[in-house]
């Protein structure tokens, strides 16, 4: 079983945002000027990049990310992706771990709005990210400032070579009228998590993802507790809203799932991440602990009625895996 490596230089816009290109979420890169090497779909990959030594295809080296042939002329090589939703981008990551003599010495990234369609060859361009220098076999975070919802974004490479992972941090931007049923825990809709006690085999993250799991590695899943308590996580939901029916699937945890899990929730309107940690343990129960079944989905409706909510409390007891976690409910701001 695989264990979940955290990057502990991170920064905080890696944990609390939406990866809006990511292709679960139906991002895609839709266009390159070269992709000799190793096609532009491998860039948005989920997974973490891998090196295999011995692997090679007909174009020579198989590498895991986008990479362009070698440039022989004027000019430089650019991606361009399509975002899962239009949205406010609070940080990037380009990486290029794996690639050390064949990686980009520069890249930046500009930035479109397009609600219809993709843009144009005469689409306008904004400025989102100036050249950075880049370097082999590492993480590139950069954060950014901007208010303004985007849809496309151009990486630019200069002059070629290979980008491993491109990672778009976000909140995806909507406008619902109150009223309007959603699934308030959905990442693509904008909600995220907060926090999480142990992310051991798995991210946290991956429950608020669409669809059931892959597979057992497409979930959240803790380490075995050795010690009194129970795992938990918070997740701040996509807009305020009233939950009316929440659905846990532990699609593919068969040995490893949880004996029972219970949800708190409550409306927060301001604090820090480690306030919501330690206000967490005192919210109401939304769901009092139910057991749960190896592999199934499991639907509850019968919910104690909290009004509007923000914030929920996802306890397991006392640890294991769960693919999804789903938290149908109204949007109501008021």
């Amino acid at each position: 079983m695989a264990v979940v490596t955290l990057d502990p230089d991170a920064p905080d816009f890696t944990r609390r945002y939406t990866n809006l290109a990511d292709p679960r979420l139906g991002a895609e890169a839709i266009a390159c000027s070269d992709e000799f090497f190793a096609p532009r779909a491998r860039m948005l990959a989920p997974e973490e990049p891998v090196f295999i030594p011995s692997k090679y295809d007909e174009h020579g080296k198989w590498m895991d990310g986008w990479e362009s042939r070698r440039k022989r002329g004027p000019g430089n090589d650019w991606c361009i992706v399509r975002l899962a939703r239009a949205g406010r981008i609070t940080g990037v990551d380009i990486d290029t771990r794996h690639f050390t003599g064949n990686y980009p010495p520069g890249a930046s990234l500009e930035a479109c709005h397009c609600p219809t369609g993709d843009p144009a060859d005469d689409a306008s361009w904004t400025p989102l990210l100036p050249a950075v220098a880049l370097q082999g076999n590492a993480h590139h975070y950069h954060a950014i400032d901007s208010d303004a919802a985007w849809t496309h974004l151009r990486l630019s490479i200069y002059p070629d070579g290979g980008v491993a992972r491109l990672r778009v941090y976000g909140r995806p931007v909507a406008d619902w009228a109150d009223g309007t049923e959603l699934d308030l825990a959905a990442a693509i809709n904008g909600a995220y998590i907060v926090a999480s006690n142990n992310e051991h085999f798995g991210r946290a993250a991956t429950l608020l993802l669409p669809g059931r799991g892959l597979n057992m590695g497409d979930g959240w899943e803790t380490r075995r507790r050795r010690e009194p308590g129970n795992d938990w996580c918070i997740v701040a939901l996509a807009t305020p809203g009233i939950i009316e029916r929440v659905e846990v699937d532990t699609a593919h945890f068969k040995g490893n799932y949880p004996d029972a899990c219970s949800l708190q929730a409550a409306h927060m309107a301001g604090g820090t991440e480690q306030t919501l940690i330690t206000q967490s343990m005192f919210w109401p129960e939304l769901l009092a602990p139910q057991k749960l079944q190896m592999d199934a989905v499991h639907g509850f409706d019968a919910l104690a009625k909290l009004g509007v909510v923000t914030h929920v409390r996802f306890n397991i007891f006392p640890d294991g895996g769960v693919s999804r976690l789903r938290l149908f409910g109204k949007v109501t701001r008021a």
